[in-house]
């Protein structure tokens, strides 16, 4: 059923093993080059490296290699680029391509195809983004780390499975949260490059089994403001595994790392549903997300990013954009039809850190994704 089904039984929220639960003892681990490898793992699953643009002059934008590999018997990879509009109702632009001829370095850490390539650093602490794949977007970007990268609770891992020594499914998420960027986006549409100088943050994920029994609906927020970069990323199971609530994610400074962790001490929610008049999906209308834990000198710490995030920029049908080979295992998923609701608000973080109370403007990148 796991192999080819578009439904599964209901096993329970105990065939999932949380990263939560990891992150009880041990809230997150900072982590080096070692643990950005590829895994391009043999079964079905959806590899992403993703990386968001905050420019100091207000663009907003993102870049991406999707590494997927359908049942082992085929693999697709895929680079895609964002530079949402300033303009309102003025088209965003986005360009999504799959590449031939790809290839992973030795090491694992370098990804190499036809006009296309994403390379990290001796060190590990810089990535350098290069595509020539889409005439409309020629990407040219270099993102090194101000902090360290982490993970949630030891390895930023949670796996699915009724039999925890043999899971069948896991997600794992790694996170830069905080990087300056150089670099430009050549684009037909401006009259020159689109600068990205300015904050950027990285994120590696994997999600190893179909994406839609591993999570049912998401939340992602970045958030970098001139003193603090607060990243999130929760999701939602499936009824198959409880409608378990999975959530991850960090506050650092310049300095380096605040806080981080996974649920309950990190959490998203919709403060507000306005609905989506197209279809059925509680599109949210202001969202709020905390995060609490001690800093590395042993404070307490508090922080929420709250507030209205209308209006949306971008609705994403996710059906839309994916490979078609893709599509096939996705499709029929709850019959329904996934969109990803894009939204760039500038909020207020409130920062509590042992009694001081600290509040600073920033952007927000929010999304938030109903799969099923």
């Amino acid at each position: 059923m796991r192999i080819v089904g578009i439904t599964e039984p209901v096993y329970g929220p105990e065939a999932l093993q949380s990263v939560a639960q990891q992150a009880k003892d041990t809230p997150y681990t900072e982590v080096g080059k070692d643990a950005l490898a590829w895994e391009c793992m043999d079964s079905t699953n959806v590899e992403t490296k993703t990386f968001y643009m905050t420019s100091d002059d207000g663009h907003i934008g993102l870049v991406q290699v999707i590494y997927s590999n359908v049942m082992g018997i085929r693999t697709t990879a895929q680079f895609s680029s964002k530079i949402l509009s300033k303009e309102p109702g003025q088209p965003h632009l986005w360009a999504s391509d799959n590449v031939s001829n790809f290839s992973f370095s030795k090491d694992m850490q370098n990804f190499k195809a036809d006009g296309c390539s994403m390379d990290l650093s001796e060190d590990g602490t810089s990535y350098t983004i290069k595509s020539s794949t889409n005439k409309s977007s020629i990407v040219d970007l270099k993102f090194t780390q101000t902090t360290p990268g982490f993970v949630a609770g030891k390895n930023g891992t949670s796996t699915f499975g009724t039999d925890p020594k043999k899971p069948w499914g896991r997600m794992k998420h790694i996170f830069w949260p905080r990087c300056q960027v150089e670099g430009t986006i050549l684009t037909q549409k401006e009259k020159g490059p689109v600068d990205f100088k300015g904050r950027g943050m990285f994120v590696h994920a994997l999600q190893g089994m179909k994406p839609h029994f591993a999570a049912a609906k998401w939340n992602f927020a970045n958030f970098q403001s001139p003193s603090f970069s607060a990243i999130l990323m929760d999701f939602v199971t499936p009824k198959s595994y409880g409608e378990s609530v999975v959530a991850v994610g960090g506050i650092v400074t310049e300095g380096g790392m605040l806080v981080g962790g996974a649920s309950p001490a990190v959490s998203a929610k919709h403060t507000e549903v306005k609905g989506d008049p197209d279809n059925d999906w509680p599109e949210p209308g202001a969202a709020a997300f905390t995060w609490t834990g001690k800093s590395p000198d042993g404070k307490d710490v508090t922080a929420t990013l709250e507030g209205g995030i209308l209006p949306r920029v971008d609705r994403v049908d996710v059906m839309g954009e994916l490979p078609k080979f893709v599509k096939q295992i996705v499709a029929g998923a709850a019959g329904t039809k996934p969109y990803i609701y894009q939204y760039t608000p500038k909020l207020k973080v409130k920062v509590n850190i042992g009694g001081e109370e600290k509040e600073e403007e920033g952007q927000l990148f929010m999304e938030a994704t109903f799969i099923s």
